[in-house]
């Protein structure tokens, strides 16, 4: 019954880490590219990684909490990182899609700019 649920896990976790790879491809400016890896693949690796943890846990006997710290260090840094790259992207004047209707940051930048 673990190999099961074990197995359901990395299968939810290989999906979310495709979604992002499409993300990738399929979306069309930076901001939208970056959401779609972190987001996905945040959960992509979480799963990956959980199911890796169980396996050891109840199959082999061996309970490794570095795994969960993994989960957990993923969980805080990728996120942080992605809004980095996309403030990063941002202020060297990335544009935005051509279909992008508001551009939140650009009030405060060129209230910056201005001083």
């Amino acid at each position: 019954m673990i190999e099961i649920l074990i197995s359901i896990l990395i299968i939810i976790g290989i999906f979310f880490s495709l979604l992002g790879s499409i993300g990738l491809v399929r979306l069309p400016d930076i901001y939208a590219r970056i959401h779609a890896a972190t987001k996905s693949a945040t959960l992509g690796i979480a799963f990956l990684v959980f199911a890796t943890f169980l396996h050891f846990w109840i199959v082999e006997a061996e309970f490794i909490g570095k795994i969960l710290l993994a989960i957990l260090f993923v969980f805080l840094t990728a996120p942080v990182g992605a809004q980095i790259m996309s403030r990063s992207a941002h202020r060297t004047g990335v544009p935005l899609w051509n279909k992008s209707t508001h551009d939140d940051l650009k009030e405060s930048y060129d209230k910056k700019k201005a001083e």
